[in-house]
């Protein structure tokens, strides 16, 4: 494929040759694992460095032997998409001895090794930091045992290291998502689906109790992604008597018509006088004072095996490689650190003061100050609870404010999963910031027919898991209606507008503010959330609806590879959707291991296609039985997705054979993965937080009149914060032809891609992370965990 130009090329300014990198994991295993181990080593290999294993953590650097092993490119393939860790983990009594750190440290010099690439939790990177600086002190005693000679002090006289962070119940201070996250998630919210249905049909009451036996987070999430009625966590116990007030929820919750519901306990969740909340003693009050038939699910072991979602894989390639990066940056000076992301960008923080600041976490808890828990938690895991908050426990009327104004929310292009969430979310804040809610049917078309109706609390429940849209959807423009509209705008009253779309709604929305000339109606605020598969709306890095198709694209190409396991080489080209945006297939071909990706943003000619047959060839006749190239629906209008296919299978006879594989609409179905049920939840609640601001603000005279340019905003993510911009702003940063913002983030992670399918190719390391303080880590005016 062509290659872009970078502001720095990655080898010719830092080597790795000469330098032995290990890569271990320890403690108890997480999905992505093995994506990060795949990344370090082949990133490794790719600057000239030797890699090496550690196979069972800790145990297996002081027993030495067959358990430090090299690594090569070809002993990490086809563990992508594989869960949990393949080169083993285990929990070393051992280590934490002088002696044992003696023997581990006698075994890497042994090879060689000085950079040590650690995945593991809060533990795990402890004991790798104590045994740094204890490093040069075991080296002088192994020269006076005579088990090294005296240069090797010298030699190897700095121990580097980096640290990632892999743990399901992201528990790690100063980190968004841990390696394993998500997929704990997705296995999560896959029971939940499956439960609400059996409780449904029995008008049942379900008790679920998931891991964190110290961090809420994935309690809080979980329920915030499929709208538990109540939810129990460690750093937030509930107030004295709070068990007459779950029931009266749950009852109230029934007496609207709900035929079941769902409490959510993490395995930690305790009372304020620290007393044990446990799942069976939620089972047997809801019984006792309801009567309600009432399950107990234990999630256990689940949440931490399956495959990795797509979230995970990318999350810790980019981390693997950022790891290999620091390490070859490092000094003797440098600190220990752990290299993470933050929004969308790679952060290197201290490893000390993360852990520091985790420990304090629990002090709080012990100490019964759990507003300072939560605090120290992050801003993410402030946002996440105040967020549940205000959507599961609906005040009573009494108690709203009345605000007098109308706000419509309609959906505007084509169907996103999470576009319900996002619905459910505005409405129910808009009600308890005190508006009327009216949902608009199909789009602008059904807004100038007059389809618009008041919505309720009640309407919106069980929203979040649903895909497509239930408001209904169409692509139609308002420009040639807009007289219409602004008459159903009168008739309602309507003082503000949510819209939730793609491209078409940005679309809409500059012909609503250009239409604000000739109809006053459209001189009010009006806010545009980006919901497309496609990921092409600029003014966000990531739009609703995104990370479901990508999880759909990346489950697919793993069954299609497993499909051609056992029998000849094969070689699978994948045609996927975004229109000219080449998102889906870039990340998917990340999270997949792709070979190629074809896109429209990267323009390719039969020379790439070419050197990329030749290429896959080499590796097919040495090392690995399947390929896989995906490429985006419009990236050529001549080197079609056949002509791809029929260049590949008559290039590749008698080494490999071809299948190939239209995806089409399947990316755009199935219930919203729960990055994308929070990520909607949380930006509509922030944007009917604005709109409820706006209208205050612009309410004169007994009448809204908003007609600046700061009254017609998208809200989107840039780089580490949600983000109010006009979008009359957003114009000149948009490519309308083709339908795509002219700059795109993602595309840095193309080199990305091609390092690990074994291409030479340049690398900007302009952007990768520098080392931060935890402190300044996260941006206090914003949600730097977009999604989580």
């Amino acid at each position: 494929m062509a290659q872009t130009d970078t502001k720095k090329i990655f080898f010719e300014n830092l080597s790795g040759a000469g330098k032995a990198i290990a890569v271990l994991t320890s403690g108890g295993d997480a999905q992505g694992m093995n994506a990060a181990v795949r990344a370090v080593v082949r990133m490794g290999l790719y600057v000239g460095a030797k890699v090496y294993f550690i196979r069972e953590g800790y145990q297996g650097m002081v027993d030495g032997g067959e358990n430090i092993k090299e690594a090569t490119w070809e002993s990490v393939s086809s563990m992508l998409q594989v869960g949990g860790t393949v080169i083993g983990s285990a929990r070393c009594k051992e280590f934490r001895t002088h002696e044992g750190r003696l023997k581990a440290a006698f075994n890497l010099v042994k090879l060689g090794i000085t950079n040590l690439c650690v995945i593991g939790g809060d533990g795990s990177l402890t004991g790798a930091n104590l045994f740094r600086e204890e490093w040069s002190g075991l080296l002088t005693e192994l020269v006076e045992q005579g088990s090294l000679e005296p240069q090797s002090v010298q030699t190897y006289s700095a121990l580097h290291i980096v640290g990632m962070v892999g743990s399901i119940d992201n528990d790690f201070c100063g980190t968004d998502m841990t390696i394993g996250t998500d997929s704990a998630l997705h296995r999560i919210i896959e029971v939940v689906d499956a439960i609400m249905t059996t409780a449904q049909s029995h008008q049942r009451t379900f008790v679920l109790e998931v891991m964190g036996r110290h961090c809420g987070y994935l309690a809080l999430v979980s329920a915030l992604a499929c709208g538990a009625d109540w939810v129990l966590i460690p750093e937030m116990p509930p107030d004295d008597g709070w068990e007459e007030k779950m029931c009266e929820k749950l009852s109230a919750t029934r007496s609207r018509g709900t035929r079941l519901n769902i409490i959510i306990v993490a395995e930690g969740a305790i009372d304020r006088h620290g007393k044990a909340i446990t799942s069976s003693y939620v089972k047997d009050l809801v019984v006792k004072r309801l009567g309600f038939d009432t399950r107990v699910t234990i999630l256990g072991h689940v949440q931490r095996g399956g495959t990795p979602s797509a979230f995970d894989r990318i999350l810790a390639s980019r981390m693997g490689v950022e790891a290999v990066l620091a390490l070859l940056e490092t000094t003797a000076n440098t600190p220990a650190c752990v290299v993470s992301l933050c929004g969308n960008q790679s952060v290197r923080l201290p490893l000390l003061e993360c852990v520091q600041m985790t420990q304090e976490v629990q002090k709080a808890m012990d100490e019964k100050k759990f507003e300072e828990a939560v605090k120290l938690r992050g801003r993410s895991f402030q946002n996440n609870l105040k967020t549940y908050k205000l959507l599961a426990h609906r005040k009573p009327e009494s108690e709203l404010p009345h605000s007098n104004f109308n706000v419509a929310v309609l959906n505007v292009g084509a169907p996103a999963a999470g576009m319900n969430a996002a619905v459910r979310s505005a409405v129910r804040v808009g009600i308890s910031e005190g508006h009327k809610m009216f949902a608009v049917s199909d789009g602008f078309e059904g807004f100038y027919k007059g389809q618009i109706k008041e919505i309720k609390w009640a309407d919106v429940g069980g929203w979040t898991g649903q895909g497509g849209s239930l408001l209904g959807t169409k692509r139609t423009l308002p420009a040639k209606h807009v007289g219409k509209i602004a008459e159903q705008m009168r008739t309602h009253n309507i003082n503000a507008l949510l819209v939730i779309g793609g491209f078409e709604a940005l679309e809409s929305l500059l012909q609503l503010y250009e239409a604000r000339a000739t109809h006053p109606e459209f001189c009010i605020p009006m806010c545009m959330l980006p919901a497309t598969i496609s990921n092409n709306v600029p003014g966000s890095d990531l739009t609703i609806g995104a990370d479901t198709a990508l999880n759909a694209i990346v489950e697919t190409c793993d069954r299609i590879k497993q499909s051609a396991s056992g029998t000849k080489r094969r070689v699978f080209i994948i045609e996927t959707m975004g229109g000219y945006c080449g998102y889906l297939a870039t990340v998917a071909g990340l999270a997949a291991g792709a070979d190629a990706a074809y896109i429209y943003e990267e323009p390719f000619d039969i020379r790439d296609l070419q050197a990329n047959v030749e290429h896959l060839t080499e590796k097919m006749k040495t090392s690995i039985q399947r390929g896989l190239v995906l490429r985006n629906e419009n990236c050529n209008d001549n080197y079609t997705t056949d002509f791809i296919y029929q260049l590949y299978t008559e290039e590749g006879k008698g080494v490999f054979d071809c299948r190939k594989n239209v995806l089409g609409h399947m990316q755009q179905g199935g219930a919203p993965s729960p990055f994308d049920r929070n990520f909607g939840t949380k930006i509509s609640a922030k944007a009917m937080q604005w709109v409820s601001k706006k209208l205050l603000e612009t309410f004169r005279q007994g009448r809204v009149f908003a007609n600046s340019e700061d009254s017609c905003c998208l809200l989107g993510m840039r780089r580490r914060a949600l983000i109010f911009q006009p979008v009359v702003q957003l114009k000149e940063r948009t490519d309308f032809v083709h339908r795509i913002p002219k700059e795109q983030w993602w595309l840095k992670l193309r080199p990305l891609m091609k390092i690990l399918a074994k291409y030479k190719t340049s690398y900007d390391v302009s952007d990768s992370g520098q080392l931060e303080h935890v402190v300044h880590s996260i941006p206090r005016d914003s949600d730097a965990s977009v999604a989580m």
